[in-house]
């Protein structure tokens, strides 16, 4: 369990988790809106190397982004997913989750939970929570 306390503080514990993540996985980053998923993300697409964390936004309506890879000269590559704005599996099935579970990145997964069938038993959740103001508790499983 951790804690952080401001925005800067969620992005930096990202950029540390990201040292403990399987360069090829899913982890689906679990909470409320508000909760502080795109901040965490930030960091570990930065921590991974992928991208800068101001260069990392939500996809909430473009559902998925792409950072890093070898032809952006980036060791990693990483696919940042928000589900938030689908309403079914049938929805979330189109966008060709289990081919990206394929490739050789690492997937973050907004609201992944929703749909839970169409996620991989193999993977890490990250669950945020609003502790009140900045402050969130951050709980990690599933880690290799």
């Amino acid at each position: 369990m951790y804690r952080t306390r401001s925005e800067a503080e969620t992005v930096a514990l990202g950029a540390r988790l990201a040292g403990q993540l399987p360069a090829r996985g899913v982890v689906l980053l679990i909470g409320n809106l508000g909760a502080g998923k795109t901040m965490l993300a930030k960091g570990i697409v930065s921590g991974l190397g992928a991208a800068p964390p101001e260069e990392v936004s939500s996809p909430t309506f473009t559902l998925i982004h792409e950072y890093g890879g070898a032809e952006n000269g980036a060791a990693a590559r990483v696919y940042h997913i928000d589900l938030y704005r689908l309403e079914e599996a049938r929805e979330a099935a189109t966008l060709g989750l289990e081919e990206i579970f394929e490739r050789d990145a690492l997937v973050l997964i907004e609201w992944g939970e929703r749909f839970p069938q169409l996620m991989p038993a193999a993977r890490t959740e990250i669950r945020l929570r609003d502790g009140g103001g900045d402050e969130r508790e951050i709980e990690v499983t599933g880690l290799p």
